[in-house]
């Protein structure tokens, strides 16, 4: 096989994964269903929290990377399905509004919020300290980092030594950040070659899964939740080791919105109290990342 057809296998290997030929979570095959797994109502209260502009429109415009699938990935139909997906619903719902998704390159998202592109951003962004210093970040969920590597490890890669591997990650995530800014440094105090390039960077999750089938690179590290998806669709990728840096994911806002940062919070604290998140979270099968409170600007690191 040539190399250009095992490029376009892996990468048709890899829109599996990204949502259109998975039989996904709720165990049937097909698209994942879009409606959430209540319908909760408006909270009149919540609603009088929501600035002029957004209650004039009637709707709030929420950017993500559609291609982080359990996260956020389009269906058969090219719907922007996910766990983001019925979770903004439920959220926009309280709020009195209507939601409507975006596809977004996800290095570009925060940048969007700030010039009023899109008035929320959901994609699983991990909540740092260095991010809130450009937005404000509601928590709502917790994830972490993992290795990936073919099935069977044929390179014999172990998670914590990747010097000298090549590696791939998406542009502009934690994981990105993680290699350029402590994996290399390390490999480089220890006197051994760095990970390339400080990764070969992706604009989606789907690039990235799919330069790693094709065997472009030796391993990826993504997101924990993302990574388990992808080894659960492909059956070609398989975890090395255990999740690391696991801290909160939080809803991107415009900085100093502290009307709509409160409305958010409460919203998904109330559905985290009346049990709708626990279903949203139970029906995508990932009941182990959830948390019982959410905060503004509760990053970690």
């Amino acid at each position: 096989m040539t190399a250009a057809a095992t490029w376009r296998r892996a990468a048709a290997a890899a829109i599996a994964i990204g949502g259109l030929a998975v039989t996904g979570c709720d165990g049937g095959g097909g698209s994942q269903p879009r409606v959430s797994a209540t319908a909760p109502s408006v909270d009149a209260a919540l609603a009088a929290l929501v600035p002029a502009h957004l209650k004039a429109k009637g709707k709030v415009v929420i950017a993500t990377d559609a291609s982080y699938a359990p996260m956020e990935f389009k269906d058969a139909q090219g719907r922007i399905v996910g766990v983001d997906v019925d979770l903004g619903e439920a959220v926009a719902d309280r709020l009195g509004l209507d939601a409507e998704f975006k596809d977004a390159k996800f290095d570009g998202i925060i940048g969007g919020v700030q010039a009023g592109k899109y008035d929320l951003a959901m994609s699983d962004f991990a909540a740092t300290q260095e991010r809130q210093k450009a937005v404000d970040m509601v928590t709502y969920f917790t994830s972490g980092s993992a290795v990936a590597v073919r099935s069977g490890n044929p390179d014999r890669l172990d998670a914590a030594l990747l010097c000298g591997v090549r590696v791939a990650v998406q542009a502009g995530s934690i994981q990105a950040e993680d290699v350029k800014n402590t994996r290399n440094p390390k490999c480089r105090a220890e006197g051994k070659p760095p990970i390339p390039g400080d990764g070969d960077k992706f604009d989606l999750q789907t690039q990235v899964a799919a330069a790693l089938l094709a065997g472009r690179v030796s391993a990826m590290i993504a997101d924990n939740v993302a990574v388990n998806y992808a080894v659960k669709a492909s059956g070609q990728i398989e975890q090395l080791g255990g999740s690391y840096n696991v801290s909160p994911s939080a809803i991107v806002i415009p900085k100093g919105d502290g009307k709509l940062a409160q409305a958010v919070q409460r919203a998904v604290q109330a559905l985290i109290d009346d049990g709708t998140y626990g279903r949203i979270l139970d029906k995508w099968d990932l009941e182990s990342n959830a948390v019982t409170t959410s905060v503004v600007n509760g990053a970690t690191s």
